[in-house]
């Protein structure tokens, strides 16, 4: 696996060895020590997530906050998004700004995303399957959000907003600068 870790300081997009031949294909996607030593901390996943949306789909921004706090390692099975990690990090030298990645089926590109980011995905195929690993455990009570178009974090979705499809809880979810903390 070949980690590359993105202009935000603790993000990675992670490119598997993928062996092809005439039967398809063999990767491994995941290996707990390859991949702490890749991302120089130790996370040990405790929940798997995994969602199937159409084009035009946005998902986020999200996290969760204090003790629930998740950080999140994800991949499309099957189709193509945008995936958008925001640094929700007070102290961060980056706060603010924000890394997009395109992961694909085909592609087989993962992104790391530690705690202290605001996540969310955008649907370019016409179908995706996305598929996430946690931290940490869900906690409704510790649910934060970004507005997906935030002008100061400025996210080009690469779509057309007024094709968008939201959900009313993303539609209304505050700008950054009245955002739930993150710690």
């Amino acid at each position: 696996m070949n980690f590359i870790e993105s202009k935000l300081k603790g993000c990675f997009v992670i490119e598997p060895k993928i062996i092809l031949d005439e039967r398809g294909y063999f990767m491994e996607s995941f290996n707990e020590l390859i991949f702490q030593k890749g991302v120089g901390q130790k996370v040990h996943f405790v929940q798997d997530n995994q969602s199937y949306s159409t084009k035009g789909v946005l998902r986020g921004l999200h996290y969760q906050t204090g003790l629930h706090a998740q950080a999140k390692l994800v991949r499309v099975l099957e189709g193509e998004v945008l995936d958008v990690a925001v640094d929700i990090r007070p102290d961060s030298l980056t706060f603010g700004q924000y890394e997009a990645v395109v992961l694909s089926g085909e592609n087989q590109k993962q992104f790391f995303v530690p705690r202290g980011f605001a996540h969310g995905f955008l649907v370019l195929s016409d179908t995706a399957t996305f598929f996430y690993k946690c931290d940490n455990f869900y906690n409704k009570e510790s649910e934060g959000g970004i507005r997906y178009n935030d002008e100061t974090v400025n996210i080009d979705w690469q779509f057309a907003l007024a094709n968008l499809i939201i959900s009313e809880k993303d539609k209304v979810q505050p700008i950054l600068e009245n955002a739930k903390k993150a710690w």
